[in-house]
């Protein structure tokens, strides 16, 4: 603790009346007296000022006493500057979502698509769709097939419902099982298509989700009867041929 009976009888009269003058008690005793001393007593003037919290004008007279007028302003400055830019730039990033691009719905347009039989499961179809385009694109439902110019469309095998639509990054694949026939015979109106066109939807069931594919067939066609069904997309090729 500063004892202050060191400093001249004359230096303590003149803080004295200073003090009485414009109520801040000891805080320009810097001004007074230029030295060590002035700054020694500036110095713990300082703490005693922020510690019962002065007014501006008082804590700028210390600061250019004890010559830290650069010093107290920088560093309010900098730390509302720094909080701030930093705090913006960052919430910026996260609402705006910059790092990741908007998913799309994937169709016709952004995709390649194929139709191939397999040898197992018996009379079954699989359908690939490989995103092509330079967004992640979403396959919802299930595909809506029509061969030919049939009236009706294939209705989706409930169990293969995935929780949440199927997402393609690009390059990625997804996948569609299409059982074609019944593989007792029990099936009824059976014919043979030569042409398969497959519907995307959108947001909502049965909705339009954008252009439809038209994916080559084998030349003598693909035989199936009333028995017709789809999975909906699913990402697992061995999932899709599972029903």
């Amino acid at each position: 603790m500063r004892t202050h009976h060191a400093l001249p009888a004359a230096l303590l009269a003149a803080l004295a009346l200073t003090a009485c003058d414009n109520g801040t008690g000891t805080q320009d005793e810097g001004a007074a007296r230029p030295g060590p001393a002035a700054t020694a007593s500036a110095t713990s003037t300082a703490g005693t000022s922020n510690t019962g919290g002065t007014s501006a004008g008082s804590n700028r007279s210390e600061s250019e006493a004890s010559g830290g007028k650069a010093t107290g302003s920088t560093t309010g400055t900098t730390t509302g500057s720094a909080t701030g830019t930093t705090t913006g730039k960052s919430t910026g990033k996260t609402a705006g979502g910059t790092g990741t691009p908007a998913r799309v719905f994937c169709h016709g347009g952004n995709t390649t698509v194929t139709a191939r039989p397999v040898p197992r499961p018996l009379n079954h179809l699989l359908i690939t769709v490989a995103n092509t385009g330079s967004k992640p694109c979403d396959l919802t439902y299930h595909p809506v097939l029509r061969f030919d110019a049939m009236q009706w469309a294939p209705r989706p095998v409930a169990d293969s419902k995935p929780q949440a639509a199927t997402t393609l990054a690009p390059g990625e694949k997804g996948y569609a099982g299409v059982s074609l026939s019944a593989a007792d015979g029990s099936g009824e109106a059976g014919t043979t298509g030569r042409k398969l066109t497959v519907g995307f939807q959108g947001r909502t069931p049965n909705s339009d989700g954008g252009p439809t594919a038209i994916p080559a067939l084998p030349a003598r066609g693909v035989y199936y009867d009333s028995t017709l069904t789809v999975t909906y997309w699913l990402r697992d090729m061995d999932d899709a041929l599972s029903y």
